[in-house]
């Protein structure tokens, strides 16, 4: 008989308790049949022993040689240098899109579901990168500076997936979310590729919105969405607040898909509170769990256990954070968690009444299959064959001084060499050679140096301004760096706000 192995995180607070309820669900559907759950050691009993990562080399490699990992609600570590395991887990291996459903459950009050609104819509999230590569830095008394990182292989990957899915979900619409207005090369990047992938798939119609409307679009007509993908930070947030659309975070799965190991996890917190005390809601978990069946193989399972959690739903079960007094069979008296499997226990071979129920499929043994480990980390690339020239620096300063007097002293530095200063900015506004006083500035620069008239990019190299730097660095302090750069002929550097 076909199986396929999973490892398992139970979690922190009231992970354990929730995994437990959800792994007694699989078994009375037939579940573990197929599937081997291998416990692994990570989270908050890691954290604790100093293991900044809070995992172990041992549950790494089972993961890896499992491809799947199934984990609870995790506890960041307040303090202490250890970084959420969660998004360490995300990066470690790969799993570049987060993918979660949004949809109105029987028995869950919303102000939707009382004005009578299905909503059925998922977000897909770039997992890897954006400000979530946590690269930050001090750099003067006064200035914090955290990079925002968006890669061209990256944009490809969640949004190639997102085309995927939509397409075998049968979607007809997808939004792009973004803030391409303002950050117009990162973000910029973000939407190009999206219009991009979206050429393979001419079936699906495509949007774009700025994702501040997004958010107001989404509290006032979320009907409207089918699917929207976002970068990392912005389709946290907005994921976040899609939740609160249809209950809150114990009713949102969320899966984290690689191209060797995906992740199926319930995002909300460990709630500390009721840990040990049996009474936490389990529904995010199963949903997740579902997502996770689905991933591997077992659809008839996973339709089996949703069509049950839905006729249970829809009877009034619920645990002490959410339920419908309208619902026939509500019950004042809320169920422990063990009583609210049980009743999803009892409701297996059953389908909903109220609401739609899920197509089972013939399909119940596992289908996936593990791609070939890789030697060593792959170099993914979009762009090859760029004609890249240098153009220019800037040079990021630790300095008190005004703007004009600052000026005065990068001109002097400035001769002798190829470039000119063209510009000097402060928190991204330019305050030389025109600006106002009403300004303010805080002691950290931008200055910029560009070619001197005559000179074309790709006429010298980057020792020429590497040599204007360590001229620089002589006097003042230098904070870093960027080249600039045009690629096949077109500036890769922005602009300054008031430029």
């Amino acid at each position: 008989m076909a199986r396929v192995y999973i490892a398992l995180a139970p979690g922190d607070g009231i992970g354990p308790e929730i995994m437990d309820a959800t792994i007694a669900l699989f078994r009375a559907a037939g579940v573990l049949d197929h599937a081997e759950f291998i416990p692994v050691e990570m989270g908050k009993a890691i954290f604790d022993k100093g293991n900044t990562r809070g995992i172990t080399d041992e549950a790494v490699r089972t993961i890896e040689d499992c491809g799947v990992l199934f984990k609870g609600p995790m506890e960041t570590p307040k303090g202490g240098g250890g970084k959420s395991i969660n998004v360490t887990l995300r990066k470690l291996f790969s799993t570049y899109a987060n993918f979660r459903v949004f949809k109105t459950l029987p028995g869950v009050q919303t102000v939707y579901s009382k004005a009578g609104i299905h909503l059925d819509f998922s977000i897909v999230r770039e997992n890897i990168e954006d400000t979530y590569g946590g690269v930050e830095h001090r750099l003067t008394s006064d200035m914090i500076q955290c990079k925002r990182l968006i890669s061209a292989p990256g944009c490809d990957e969640v949004h190639r997936f997102a085309f995927q899915t939509a397409r075998a979900l049968g979607l007809k619409k997808i939004h792009c979310g973004h803030k391409a207005n303002i950050m117009k090369m990162s973000d910029g990047l973000f939407l190009d590729r999206f219009k991009f992938a979206a050429k393979d798939f001419p079936e699906i119609d495509t949007g774009d919105v700025i994702v501040d409307a997004l958010c107001m679009n989404l509290v006032v007509k979320p009907q409207q969405y089918q699917m929207i993908v976002l970068p990392n930070l912005q389709g946290d947030i907005v994921s976040d607040l899609a939740a609160g659309l249809v209950g809150g975070l114990g009713f949102a799965p969320s899966a984290n898909i690689g191209k060797h190991i995906s992740i199926f996890e319930a995002v909300h917190g460990t709630a500390p509170d009721i840990a040990g005390k049996g009474v936490a809601n389990p529904t995010s978990l199963i949903l997740s769990g579902l997502m996770m069946l689905r991933h591997v193989g077992l659809l008839r399972q996973a339709a089996t256990i949703e069509n049950a959690l839905l006729a249970a739903l829809e009877t009034g079960l619920h645990t002490g954070d959410f339920g419908d007094p309208t619902l026939p069979g509500y019950s004042k008296e809320p169920a422990t968690t063990e009583q609210f499997v049980q009743g999803i226990i009892d409701k297996l071979g059953s389908q909903p009444s109220a609401v739609p129920s899920v197509n089972v499929p013939e399909q119940a043994t596992p289908t996936l299959t593990h791609a070939p480990r890789p030697s060593s980390q792959q170099v993914i690339r979009t762009f090859v064959n760029i004609m890249a020239h240098v153009a220019g620096c800037d040079v990021y300063l630790d300095s008190p001084l005004t703007p004009t007097t600052l000026a005065h002293e990068m001109n002097q530095m400035a001769t002798d060499t190829p470039f000119r200063l063209s510009l000097i900015s402060n928190r991204g506004t330019q305050v030389w050679p025109s600006g106002s006083v009403y300004t303010e500035c805080v002691d950290y620069y931008r200055v910029r140096f560009e070619l001197r008239d005559g000179l074309v990019p790709g006429s010298i190299g980057q020792s020429r301004a590497i040599a204007l730097l360590d001229k620089i660095a002589e006097k003042f302090t230098v904070c870093s760096y960027e080249l600039l750069r045009t690629f096949d002929g077109v500036r890769g550097y922005s602009m300054a706000q008031g430029q």
